[in-house]
């Protein structure tokens, strides 16, 4: 599972399982349809259409814009730690190898917890907008397990049948679901430049940092825009098996986090302004779906429904194949049960924790759609996955520092693309991370506690009971100067 086998005992790697992930399989265009497809574009600007129009007083666009700068940045530190080190693992092995063994745990953990909150959180929104599609009620408690259960257990066989499948089945998932938004960002576009009655009229300030009347806020957009891009790194958790592992999925990321950010950009411009900002709150619960009745009416509000649920399902599929593989780069260095390290010598996925993703998504999505304990309970941890994706950029990207800090201090060239740009993006993601804590309510202060607790506490074990030998690696650095 590495690109340095001969170095497994100098890591501290347990004995590598017989079976491998399919080495190879899937090409650079179809690892960039899997980094969109978990950053999930559909289903982003539908919960944050209405809240980024208010927030930014309409200057929406210039916020995705911008916040596509530092994102572009960390992909970018992606991409060259993928060259050093082509591991599914990831950052999880990056932090570790480059900063500290315990910090990379960590790091690996929030990538763990926050790629299964992210997932869930689309799949509980999934039963309406496909209820929605045949008219039936939206509501009804039943309907919409059943339909999560589905739509997991379907993605699950796909997931453990190969990676092959996983990605055809997300290119064509994908290609759907960007037509039909490009489409309705395009008729959206027609609407409000023609001044059709009921439309908010765009103007010069909706190109400006502070929005209509200076009344926008730049932090309060910048939160909700770093949430809707996140997910663009699941392009790296598959790079063993695409060809030319360490080169393509570092590209696949930049390529994502660019085309989303035009889809985002485009979408939430177009769409904002086809009913007034009363209507647009009044409606925000389903704004994408309601904003496209408006333009073509019910029976392309259900073609809108269409597309999220397509970008639900399609982060689904990837959120059990991304996690699964952290998971399988995690238990490779017996910091998780060793068992979860194994691949199935048919098929060439880590089935073991693809299974275990999977019953963790149907038994969070039955407790959440049964329980309104639970429901409002998760509601809160769901709030927090922006911060703890934004977390462990901001360690990936002081890995990439701290790696190649010797070309940082030789190189000119370097040291702007992996000392100053890395260190401000960081700087952003934290401030970012600071306004967020500083603004979130206490019970997502208190989700926050406990999911680090928890991850301290399962470091511990790995450590004294697992008496994992990834605790004891040396760090490792860069040594070349030009």
């Amino acid at each position: 599972m590495t690109d340095q086998p001969s170095l497994a005992a100098v890591a501290g790697r347990s004995p590598a399982p017989a079976a491998r992930l399919e080495p190879d399989a899937i090409g650079v265009a179809q690892d960039t349809v899997i980094g969109m497809a978990s950053a999930a574009p559909a289903v982003s600007v539908g919960l944050t259409m209405a809240a980024l129009a208010a927030a930014a007083a309409y200057a929406s666009g210039p916020v995705i814009v911008l916040t596509a700068v530092p994102m572009l940045i960390i992909a970018n530190a992606y991409r060259r730690l993928n060259l050093w080190n082509a591991n599914c693992g990831a950052s999880f092995e990056w932090v570790g190898r480059s900063i500290n063994p315990y910090l990379g745990f960590l790091t690996g953990w929030l990538m763990v917890i926050g790629s299964i909150i992210g997932t869930i959180g689309p799949v509980v929104v999934l039963g309406p907008s496909v209820l929605a599609v045949f008219g039936a009620n939206a509501t009804s408690t039943w309907p919409n397990v059943v339909i999560g259960t589905a739509v997991i257990a379907v993605m699950l066989v796909i997931a453990v049948a190969g990676i092959r499948l996983t990605a055809r089945t997300q290119v064509g998932m994908g290609l759907v679901e960007y037509l039909i938004l490009i489409g309705f960002a395009a008729a959206g576009l027609a609407v409000v430049l023609g001044h059709h009655p009921g439309t908010f009229p765009i103007t010069r300030a909706w190109l400006s940092l502070r929005g209509i009347g200076g009344h926008g806020s730049l932090s309060a957009g910048f939160l909700i825009a770093v949430f809707m891009y996140t997910g663009w790194d699941g392009t790296i958790y598959v790079n063993e098996e695409v060809k030319h592992r360490r080169a393509n999925p570092g590209r696949a990321a930049i390529m994502a986090v660019a085309f989303i950010a035009v889809l985002f950009t485009l979408s939430q411009v177009a769409l904002q302004g086809v009913v007034s900002p009363a209507r647009l709150q009044a409606n925000a619960p389903d704004a994408l779906v309601y904003t496209a009745g408006v333009v073509g009416g019910g029976g392309w509000a259900k073609v809108m429904a269409l597309a999220l649920a397509l970008s639900v399902t399609a982060s689904t599929g990837c959120g059990i194949v991304l996690t699964a593989r952290m998971i399988y780069g995690m238990a490779s260095h017996r910091v998780l049960p060793p068992f979860l390290a194994n691949v199935s010598p048919r098929f060439a996925t880590p089935v073991p924790a693809s299974i275990l993703v999977g019953l963790i998504l149907v038994v969070v999505t039955w407790l959440y759609l049964l329980t309104s304990t639970v429901a409002n309970a998760f509601t809160q941890v769901i709030a927090v996955t922006g911060l703890l994706y934004a977390a462990f950029y901001v360690l990936t990207a002081l890995a990439a520092i701290t790696y190649y800090r010797r070309r940082v201090i030789t190189r000119p060239w370097d040291a702007l693309t992996l000392g100053v740009l890395p260190l401000a993006a960081t700087g952003f993601l934290v401030w970012v991370i600071v306004k967020s804590v500083q603004a979130a309510p206490a019970p997502q202060r208190w989700s926050l506690v406990g999911i680090i607790g928890a991850g301290l506490i399962l470091m511990l074990c790995a450590r004294f009971t697992l008496r994992s030998p990834f605790f004891r690696i040396p760090r490792e650095s860069d040594t070349r100067k030009h």
